[in-house]
């Protein structure tokens, strides 16, 4: 039993290196793995956004009533008989459309 005392002590010693080492040990990898986490939410952020502007063009393409809207918005134009109330943002805030 005597000759199998090292072993473990090398483990332990290659743990501790593995989990020490900045360049290539265990704190790289939790660090790409937190990176990869939060690319991932970032990419299904994007798919999200890239899913409603899909809808929106799709209603712009399709609904008269969707380009009208959206005219109306950004241009901020009303028709003839209508009265346009425009509210002032906070302070800070950024406008929905530029």
């Amino acid at each position: 039993m005597a000759r199998w005392w090292p072993i473990p002590l090398f483990l332990g010693a290659a743990l501790l290196v593995a989990a020490l080492d900045t360049d290539a040990g265990l704190r790289t990898w939790w660090e790409l793995r937190a990176s990869l986490r939060r690319a991932d939410a970032e990419r299904d952020a994007l798919r999200q956004e890239v899913a409603t502007l899909r809808a929106a063009a799709e209603a712009l393409d399709s609904d008269p009533f969707a380009i009208e809207r959206a005219i109306r918005e950004r241009l901020r134009f009303a028709k003839p008989d209508e009265t346009l109330v425009r509210f002032s943002e906070p302070e800070g805030a950024s406008p929905r459309f530029p």
